[in-house]
């Protein structure tokens, strides 16, 4: 399993099927389904396409290249389903989270970390602050 989600973070922008990264790890391609599934916790479709908006992510904020352009360069062929996946992903559309400006000056380590989308939180989430209750408690 860990060759093959390797092969998905070396090659993303590829086109990736299956078949083919079940032969990476040896398996069938349901059993390669099923298992990577319990093993990190997403299926290898969901995972890959949550791998390539976090390159998008990164070429929105640090490039001035179209979305269009970040769309085909991140491995989607249609900038619907990468709009669409994009806001599924981080909760808000790719021109929206572009306008937040260029990255703060950081190690790209912490960065990425910071910035990498997940199922349980999504990078705007991270960066709300709460709102206080009209009676002075914290929701």
């Amino acid at each position: 399993m860990l060759r093959a989600r390797d092969e998905m973070d070396r090659s993303y922008a590829e086109p990736l099927d299956v078949p083919a990264l079940a032969r990476v790890a040896h398996v069938s391609p349901a059993h390669f389904i099923r298992t990577f599934k319990q093993t990190f916790g997403e299926t290898p479709h969901r995972y890959l396409q949550r791998r390539r908006v976090e390159r998008a992510m990164l070429l929105l904020r640090s490039t001035d290249r179209t979305v269009t352009d970040i769309c085909m360069a991140v491995g989607f062929s249609s900038l619907g389903t990468f709009s669409r996946v994009f806001a599924d992903v981080v909760g808000e559309p790719p021109s929206v989270y572009r306008r937040r400006g260029p990255l703060a000056p950081v190690p790209s380590c912490f960065g990425m970390r910071w910035l990498r989308p997940s199922e349980k939180t999504r990078p705007s989430e991270k960066t709300a602050v709460p709102e206080k209750s009209g009676d002075g408690a914290h929701p």
